[in-house]
């Protein structure tokens, strides 16, 4: 339950992406919907009825008028019988103690808490209309949601995924024998005792979820995990023409190039996400660190950090939506690995940092990849990699939701804190090593060490203007909300102010809570 001082603590904030004040005397407004849509499918959030924002005030005293409401008993049991209205609301999320009423100032005001919703209960939408009536918040308040984001979270509410679609009129003959082939080479040395070894390739793809019958016209066609993982590359580009693979290298440039390494369809592979995931690894690692070691008579150079990669790559495809418009893309730079894969997180980001739970949108292309010792058991996956780069004392991998692009990045840095310093997340796990060869693979190399510092300091100086723009906006603007929206850690945001401050660019009007942010000389 919320008390006076948690009012005022979240006022001197301002509203953000988990906050709204609104006027309300005698009546909801009409708004107050909008934004529990919105609440619910985003991050959660609390509304306040009875209090006023006057967002274009810097001075922190004026900013909000507390008129309060005139009849809060009135006014909540509407509120309750609104919610409860299929008609009105596609589900109440609330308890009682989520609605409250509290004296602020002499003045009694409503706050009401949403929580975020499940995958399995949004969209949350209004007056029965989902395509019309579903809201996403941003920074700068409620937004209509499109086609896409409501069609996404309507596919994300499936419990069986997504890949076990049926692709009508996609046959066996739509598969690249060569690759699965290639794949049940894998599977038996993995499983030389499996029964399904000596299935002919039609049976195989029906166990493994690759093939299906339709029960309702008995034909069988290949499912969308069957033909995305082996399919050849001309059906799969008809199917799926709203999809991109991409692996760009961008370490050790010279000059104006661009990269040192790409794979995209050329016409030279056939484009599914096995070939794509088995060409692009290998060059994704061989540049890390591989200690001698040895396994008996038989030499072990498989580092956690190389399962840690295998593993960043698997949550990358069997988390991706692949039915929206979108890329799945690798990069490897000279201070990070980044992967990026369309569509939303289905759990919280706290949630899929503790680990213990996994809700894969590819259900069979998770299954198909575990039965050849890629990806870990169902939860423990991204725990593994947090604690691989945390054995090589590497910045804490960063996972960040970009809801305007629908898609997920997640950046892998092969750098510890000191040494990147500027714009990620030092979490605690971080050593005082630096220089040495435990900050990146090629640190005995000049040209790579200078072309990371380069890159390093690009991003910086992008992030710092960013940041900048951001404050002359909105003098108000907090820590957090600079983190989402630079795409950083709140660390890293921290660093960057605290540097502005320093070279007397920025400063600080006020104490941290209730103060402002002012400009002194926008230009570095």
């Amino acid at each position: 339950m919320l008390t006076p001082t948690d009012i005022y603590e979240l006022l001197e904030k301002g509203e953000h992406l988990t906050l709204e004040c609104k006027r309300c005397e005698s009546r909801l407004p009409n708004s107050l919907w909008d934004t529990y849509s919105a609440f619910a499918n985003s991050y959660g959030g609390t509304i306040l009825l009875g209090i006023e924002e006057h967002r274009a005030e810097k001075d922190q005293s004026k900013r909000y008028t507390i008129h309060g409401v005139t009849n809060p008993d009135k006014l909540i049991t509407d509120f309750w019988n609104l919610l409860n209205d299929p008609n009105k609301v596609s589900v109440n999320l609330l308890k009682d103690d989520n609605v409250q009423v509290l004296s602020i100032e002499g003045k009694e005001i409503i706050a009401i808490h949403i929580p975020r919703a499940d995958y399995m209960t949004r969209p949350v939408f209004l007056n029965n209309n989902p395509l019309k009536a579903t809201f996403r918040r941003n920074y700068e308040g409620d937004y209509h949601c499109s086609d896409a984001d409501v069609r996404m979270m309507m596919r994300d509410a499936n419990p069986d995924g997504n890949d076990r679609m049926l692709i009508e009129y996609y046959t066996i003959d739509d598969i690249d024998i060569p690759t699965l082939d290639r794949y049940r080479m894998l599977f038996r040395i993995d499983n030389p005792d499996h029964v399904w070894n000596n299935l002919s390739n039609e049976d195989f793809l029906r166990q493994l979820g690759g093939m299906a019958t339709d029960r309702v016209t008995g034909k069988e066609w290949l499912t969308m995990a069957g033909l995305l993982m082996f399919g050849k590359g001309l059906p799969v580009r008809e199917r799926f023409d709203n999809l991109r693979m991409d692996y760009i290298d961008k370490t050790d440039l010279i000059g104006d190039q661009r990269y040192s390494d790409r794979l995209t369809y050329d016409g030279t592979w056939e484009n599914n996400l096995f070939n794509f995931m088995r060409t692009v690894l290998p060059r994704l690692t061989r540049d890390l660190p591989r200690p001698f070691a040895m396994e008996g008579m038989q030499r072990v150079d498989d580092t956690t950090q190389h399962k840690a990669v295998r593993e960043a790559m698997t949550n990358a495809i069997i988390h991706a939506d692949f039915v929206t418009n979108g890329i799945l893309k690798v990069e490897k730079l000279d201070d990070a690995f980044v992967f990026t894969n369309p569509g939303l997180l289905k759990l919280p980001i706290e949630q899929i940092y503790a680990g213990g739970e996994s809700k894969a949108r590819n259900q069979r292309m998770q299954n198909m990849l575990r039965m050849i010792g890629y990806g870990e058991n169902i939860g423990s996956g991204f725990p593994l990699i947090l604690s691989a780069w945390n054995e090589k004392h590497w910045v804490k991998p960063e996972l960040i939701e970009q809801p305007e692009l629908l898609q997920v990045k997640l950046k892998l840095y092969i750098v510890n804190f000191e040494t990147i310093g500027e714009g990620v997340q030092k979490g605690g796990q971080t050593s005082g090593q630096t220089g040495s060869q435990n900050t990146t693979p090629k640190t005995t190399q000049k040209t790579s060490q200078k072309t990371s510092q380069k890159t390093t300091q690009k991003t910086t100086q992008k992030t710092t203007q960013k940041i900048i723009d951001e404050i002359s906006k909105n003098s108000l603007i907090t820590r957090e909300e600079l983190a989402i929206i630079c795409g950083i850690s709140a660390d890293g945001v921290k660093w960057h102010l605290k540097k502005l401050q320093t070279q007397g660019i920025i400063r600080r009007v006020g104490p941290d809570k209730g103060g402002h942010w002012e400009v002194i000389n926008p230009k570095e």
